[in-house]
């Protein structure tokens, strides 16, 4: 099974009904709190129906999923039976496999989910509490010359049926049902301006009232209510993924410019540690106003708009959305070091996340502005420092790129790695080899006293092949620190690396020196009885 591979709408609904089946709501949760936190690792196919992952917990397991027979997956962890380790695994499988994975944390519901009858378009007026369907299909014929605060206000009316539902991912999608009930025929863009609002208007009662302020302004969102606005905010990032051809209707192009207003408000003011909102107006600037609009001028006014607020707004602004806003705004106008300033700003008050300072990067290399993107690279490192090896990984691969189009710039990814350590260790090392710099790796794994038998054989295994004298003195030093421990699994460690470096000499050719070695390990060790038992087992001497 390939992991880009798309699951059939038969296999994945299978799936579903098995998660319902094998793992428990609980476990569940757990799990997608582990995939939320970024803890699953190296991700990778292994053989037809299994996909092979580590997963970061007390330890680090290693998770053996069999996606068309759940019951057969296994995990080096101490749970019996299916545990929270799988189910992190699956739902990073599934979202790279482009599928929702709140239908996964939701399968004891999605399983068995159908509409609630007040969801359904078809049904008898008068089994609807407020106003009658044909009353509201009737103002929703005004739609195209409707405001956007009565667009609004109608949605409000269409959930009435609703009102005191729990706001979670069923709420989400009858509310959605119930608003799409009474959409009139629109024309193409209208019709994506209409689905952006219902669901921007039903992500807004999800995340700003239901928002409750806890410990120093930071605030709290319930589970439920998370995953409901999580499949909210995927809608709306489908919806403007398709683009928009304004030049078609540029009669609609003010509504686009109304929304954006509405979004500047809302974002404005948006709950602290709360950014679906940002991430909506982020995606609009990206996707619909910055393909459509060559003419600086409307940057220009919003960045305008932007500083404005600050004096209108005061203490209730809030800032990271705020700034990123503005960084955002001066990057899409080329002008680099106003965003590099706006950026190290919200850094230094908040973690910014991972998704939108790589967002840049991705741009750049679809414009495949080489140049820039090396700088960038250089710029976002310092804010990246801290993060889990997976999200350092992706950024490796920007500078992978970078490199290949620009050979030049390879000597400054290496200072840029080396200025994030300690944090970028792991991934330093693994460009390292992939670099084949087998000297510098030797280096780090001495000075920081690393034991060679807890490094994979398989990543040894370049360095034995291409330079097996760099790893002589790392295989004697570790030997020398095993036999100081004087016990018997450190001798046996001790003879495990002694018969690799008889390989290793055997390989260079040097078996007289090894031979030298040996005579004179074995004599300046000859009182140790256990060690000179666990060297005959190992046929090292007779």
């Amino acid at each position: 099974m390939n992991t880009n591979d798309t699951i059939d709408d038969i296999a994945w609904q299978t799936l579903i009904q098995a998660v319902a089946e094998q793992f428990s709501d609980l476990t569940i949760k757990r799990g997608f709190q582990y995939y939320k936190q970024g803890l699953v690792h190296a991700l990778q196919a292994a053989d037809p129906g299994h996909v092979e992952a580590v997963v970061e917990g007390g330890e680090h397991y290693r998770v053996d999923l069999n996606v068309n027979r759940l019951a057969e997956s296994r995990c080096s962890c101490p749970a019996s039976g299916h545990c929270k380790h799988m189910t992190a695994v699956l739902l990073d499988f599934v979202g790279k496999q482009g599928r929702s994975v709140h239908a996964i944390v939701n399968a004891h519901s999605t399983a068995i989910f159908r509409p609630s009858e007040a969801a359904l378009p078809h049904e008898a007026p008068s089994t609807r509490k407020g106003e009658p369907v044909d009353a509201l299909r009737e103002k929703a014929a005004q739609i195209p010359s409707m405001s956007i605060a009565e667009w609004h206000g109608l949605f409000k009316l269409c959930i009435t049926p609703l009102e005191f539902s729990s706001p979670n991912a069923h709420f989400a999608r009858n509310a959605i049902d119930l608003i799409y009930a009474v959409k009139p025929d629109l024309s193409p863009v209208m019709a994506q301006l209409f689905a952006l609002h219902a669901h921007l208007f039903l992500l807004m009662k999800l995340v700003k009232p239901v928002q409750q302020p806890v410990r120093l302004g930071s605030t709290y969102m319930g589970y439920h209510t998370q995953v409901a606005a999580d499949e909210l905010l995927e809608a709306i990032h489908r919806t403007l993924e398709d683009g928009l051809d304004i030049s078609t209707e540029p009669e609609h192009w003010p509504r686009v410019i109304k929304t954006l207003t509405y979004l500047r408000r809302q974002m404005l003011t948006e709950p602290k540690g709360s950014q679906y909102v940002f991430a909506v107006y982020d995606g609009l600037w990206l996707k619909w106003i910055h393909p459509n609009q060559e003419d600086t001028a409307i940057y220009s006014e919003e960045l305008q708009k932007l500083q404005t607020a600050e004096e209108e707004l005061g203490g209730t602004l809030s800032r990271q959305p705020w700034m990123l806003a503005q960084s955002r705004i001066h990057f899409l106008i080329g002008e680099d070091r106003q965003a590099w300033t706006w950026l190290q700003t919200a850094d230094k008050g908040s973690i910014i996340p991972h998704e939108f300072l790589v967002s840049f990067l991705k741009i750049l290399v679809t414009t495949e502005d080489w140049p820039r993107l090396q700088a960038w690279l250089v710029q976002i490192a310092p804010m990246l420092s801290s993060r889990r090896k997976g999200h350092l990984q992706d950024y490796m691969s920007y500078w992978n790129m970078a490199v290949e189009q620009l050979p030049g710039s390879e000597t400054q990814m290496w200072k840029t790695l080396a200025d994030m350590l300690p944090y970028s260790r792991e991934i330093y090392e693994e460009t390292l080899l992939a670099y084949g710099q087998w000297q510098k790796w030797m280096d780090m794994q001495l000075s920081t006293g690393k034991e060679p038998l807890d490094i994979r054989v398989s990543v040894l295994q370049p360095i034995e092949k291409n330079a097996p004298e760099l790893l002589l003195p790392f295989y004697h030093q570790a030997v020398e620190r095993y036999i100081l421990l004087k016990n018997r699994s450190s001798y046996k460690a001790a003879v495990k690396l002694l018969k690799r470096l008889s390989k290793l000499y055997k390989k260079m050719k040097r078996e007289e020196r090894w031979e030298q070695f040996m005579l004179a390990f074995t004599s300046r060790h000859s009182r140790l009885r256990a060690l000179q038992e666990e060297l005959r087992k190992g046929k090292l001497i007779s």
